[in-house]
């Protein structure tokens, strides 16, 4: 049969970004959900996003072998759905070979449109790309089943249950983490002066404007699903560039924001303790506050928040998360299960660079903590 409109499902993973890789992706008949094709491969070691971009190339590859009449490539990448939609660029000098070659695809076939879907409407593509990564990792090749699941995909058919992922024998945890980058602003003047610097809006100094930039550059390497940010302009400043490098747009999130240091804004701490000597002894504790100001068990809840919405938004992906110094210290301490204690000894450098890696199915790991080696 021709002429028929086809979907077509496509992922990929990495068990490291980088590390070992593999796609999968299924081609069904749009009207039935008849599975019409199965594709799946190993890739070696490479990163998610170039395993999610061999995916759709395979899957259209596929779709184009039925001659359709209409495609639509489902995807729970929003980088590559956003990149081959054209809504945003394609700056990675590795992925643009891959997409110039989706692209073509993608003229070579009627009316293909592109859509995001969360990852648990994705478990059939994302299953075989496991299997393909399962039987790579024990020396086989992956082999399509003599059976496929020919049911139709209506509103009423169960959701698949998303596989487990390899991971070394090291740890218990079985998924496939979202790493987050955490990255502190730049310079700016409050900085500078050591002033206590919260809901305040003080712009990135000519040096934290290089910084910046040379995070960005940094940052530039890697496969980044999302740029996250406080909305204070010295956090967004600095996530435009990084965003710009990678190729993605910011996201402003509100939890990311500083604490608010209320009276003590823009203040020194010598200043502070001659205004304020009982309080600021005690200002540290969970449940203090600076007069007029916010606590830190205050932030410890929108942070979480904020966490866990950038876990269910970007599972088993790399996001940058650009904030400051209480938000950025929270979440060391929420990988670390530290006491509040931490939030004292943890220092910061501006354009500092943090990692932790959050499993759904296990305890953090933090990588990294104030690296500055960008700035060298």
């Amino acid at each position: 049969m021709t002429g028929r409109r086809l979907i077509v499902e496509a992922d990929g993973g990495s068990r490291g970004n980088p590390g070992p890789a593999g796609y999968g992706a299924v081609v069904r008949d749009a009207a039935t959900g008849e599975v019409l094709a199965e594709r799946a491969a190993a890739l070696g070691t490479t990163t998610n996003n170039v395993a999610e971009y061999q995916g759709l190339i395979a899957g259209l590859r596929a779709a184009a072998e039925l001659a359709p009449s209409a495609v639509e490539a489902r995807l729970d990448s929003k980088l590559v759905v956003e990149q081959l939609s054209g809504r945003w660029k394609v700056k990675q000098p590795h992925l643009q070979p891959l997409a110039a070659e989706a692209a073509a695809l993608v003229r070579s076939l009627p009316d293909v449109r592109f859509t995001w879907v969360p990852r648990a409407r994705n478990t059939h593509a994302d299953r075989l790309a496991n299997e393909a990564m399962d039987a790579a990792a024990d020396g086989r090749e992956w082999r399509q089943s003599s059976t496929v699941d020919s049911q139709p995909k209506g509103a009423d058919r169960p959701q698949e249950t998303a596989p487990s992922l390899r991971t070394p024998s090291w740890t218990a945890n079985r998924s496939a983490p979202t790493r987050m980058l955490l990255l502190r602003h730049g310079e700016t003047e409050y900085s500078v002066q050591r002033r206590f610097s919260g809901r305040g809006d003080p712009p990135l100094t000519e040096r934290g404007l290089a910084q910046a930039a040379a995070a960005a550059k940094r940052l530039a390497q890697l496969d980044v699903a999302a740029v996250l940010t406080s909305p204070l302009s010295r956090a967004t400043a600095t996530a435009a560039a990084v965003a710009a490098a990678t190729g993605t747009e910011p996201v402003v999130d509100d939890g990311l924001i500083e604490i608010d240091f209320g009276e003590w804004e823009g203040l020194t701490a010598r200043e502070v303790r001659e205004r304020w000597p009982s309080e600021v002894g005690s200002w540290t504790t969970a449940d203090r506050t600076a007069p007029g100001g916010e606590s830190l068990d205050e932030v410890a809840r929108r942070v979480r928040d904020s966490r866990d919405r950038a876990i269910a938004a970007y599972p088993g992906q790399t996001v940058v998360v650009v904030s400051h110094v209480t938000p950025i210290k929270v979440l060391l301490r929420m990988g670390l299960d530290a006491g509040p204690s931490i939030m004292t000894r943890l220092h910061l450098d501006v354009a500092s660079l943090s990692i932790v890696d959050w499993y759904a199915d296990g305890p953090a790991s933090v990588w990294l903590a104030n690296d500055t080696g960008h700035l060298a």
